[in-house]
């Protein structure tokens, strides 16, 4: 996923549906300058990761 996408899911008012290497994740925020997404498996809210922005994929309508 690119930056611009990212940032912009970031900051929509509704849920946007994404995941990351097939895991359904929450992003919380990202990071231009080293292509990085602070995200949490919906499963494991109390787990937050940082991921590259490339393993992100957006997922259905």
């Amino acid at each position: 996923m690119d930056f611009m996408r990212a940032k912009e899911i970031v900051n929509s008012p509704t849920m946007i549906n994404v995941s990351y290497r097939g895991i359904p994740v929450y992003i919380q925020s990202v990071q231009e300058d080293s292509n990085i997404a602070v995200v949490y498996p919906l499963d494991e809210m109390h787990n937050k990761q940082e991921v590259d922005l490339a393993g992100l994929t957006e997922e259905g309508p």
